[in-house]
């Protein structure tokens, strides 16, 4: 077998779950899995390209399961449904042991200060080219709303 890649990560948590009897964290691995499937699936349709996800295509799709776990949790407690709101919650936190380990809030300045400055940007309208350069270093290591925030706060002083 090749080098340890995320989706050996996956399935090591996945057996390792299956031991422990851990039910709950085995379902949210589960979910990885058939969404890794479902992206290389989607990607075999489009293309004639058959290899499995990259570590990094593994990542954006990880990002985009908590992103939508989070918008859930915002709607559940809108709704006054904390029991789903907290279910979600418990997703997240599996999910992201799978994700690098986040960027200190020191660490993210540095990286926007950087970016402001490699891209020149000096008013809001060019909040997109430092998102573009940010992109790649914050995957799965920071919520790229909370980035923006952060970004649109330095630009308009």
């Amino acid at each position: 077998m090749s080098e340890n890649t995320l989706r050996d990560a996956i399935q090591s948590s996945m057996i390792a779950a299956m031991r422990a009897k851990e039910k709950d964290k085995l379902g949210v691995i589960r979910l990885i899995q058939a969404a890794i499937k479902q992206e290389e699936i989607n990607a075999r349709a489009q293309e004639t390209e058959q290899a499995p996800l990259s570590d990094q295509q593994v990542l954006e799709l990880l990002a985009k399961m908590i992103k939508q776990r989070r918008e859930s949790i915002q709607q559940y407690t809108a709704a006054n449904r904390e029991d789903l709101a907290t279910k979600e919650r418990f997703e997240i936190d599996v999910i992201q042991t799978f994700l690098p380990t986040p960027l200190t809030a020191d660490e993210l300045k540095q990286l926007i200060q950087e970016a402001m400055q490699a891209s020149g940007a000096a008013s809001i309208r060019d909040m997109g080219k430092v998102m573009a350069l940010l992109k790649p270093k914050i995957q799965g290591r920071a919520d790229p709303s909370e980035v923006a925030a952060q970004i649109k706060a330095q630009l308009n002083t």
